[in-house]
């Protein structure tokens, strides 16, 4: 894999860099912008296709990029004493230099995390993925054992809640966990809707309904609408 650099100029003159790789074995051009910390734009090209194209593509879809950019919010940092809401609970987040471990208070509403002052937020945002990877089993062992998934992936993704691959992979952005749980249960069973479809067909929807119950286009509604938010921190 070959990776070029360049700028992406927004219409208010910010600077995002574009990391544009060329892939073996893939057939179109992906745009993925990253709100993090870092803001970037990654594009993935097959192999032969010329970085101009690739460029050119991203710029076609300015409008777009820019409006992920733009309805991004303004990352805060984490710091000791704040309050987060995790997994639907309000949890009070502090820190002992003195400790090793990472631990809850007996009521689970005091998180405290341990190791140098350098390592807090990292830290912090391990042990929220450790959770919600048992939060989603949880969730995902209330479906039929058929569609239960091969492996559980988390990422850090802009463009998607959640993928299900072919090989019976489901990955989920951990910041689903900044959500109300409704909105993730409604995330895990898009993606467990897919072990039976493969697409967004009238059927895969009624999946979805079948597997979530009431209240499904509530929870989706939600996810459109304050989904940006669920970057604000970390």
């Amino acid at each position: 894999m070959s990776v070029s650099t360049y700028v992406f100029t927004t219409s208010d003159g910010e600077e995002i860099p574009v990391h544009v790789a060329a892939r073996r074995g893939i057939r179109n051009i992906t745009l993925r912008p990253k709100v993090g910390a870092t803001r970037e734009i990654h594009i993935s090209k097959p192999w032969l296709v010329r970085d101009a194209a690739a460029l050119r593509f991203l710029e076609l879809k300015r409008r777009w990029v820019e409006g992920v950019f733009g309805r991004a919010p303004v990352r805060e940092r984490v710091r000791p004493g704040m309050c987060l809401e995790i997994f639907g609970r309000i949890v009070a987040i502090e820190h002992d230099a003195s400790q090793h471990s990472n631990t809850y208070s007996p009521d689970g509403l005091h998180l405290i995390i341990g190791g140098g002052a350098d390592m807090f937020e990292r830290r912090l945002r391990d042990v929220i993925k450790k959770e919600f990877v048992s939060e989603a089993k949880k969730m995902i062992h209330t479906c039929p054992r058929e569609l239960w998934p091969r492996r559980i992936a988390v990422k850090d993704t802009t463009s998607r809640w959640g993928s299900c691959s072919s090989t019976g992979t489901i990955s989920f952005s951990w910041r689903l966990a900044f959500a109300p749980p409704d909105v993730m249960r409604y995330v895990v069973m898009h993606e467990m809707a897919h072990r039976r479809h493969m697409d967004h067909s009238p059927e895969f929807w009624a999946t979805v309904s079948e597997l979530y119950g009431f209240g499904v286009e509530r929870a989706k509604r939600w996810l459109n609408v304050h989904g940006g938010e669920l970057h604000k921190f970390l």
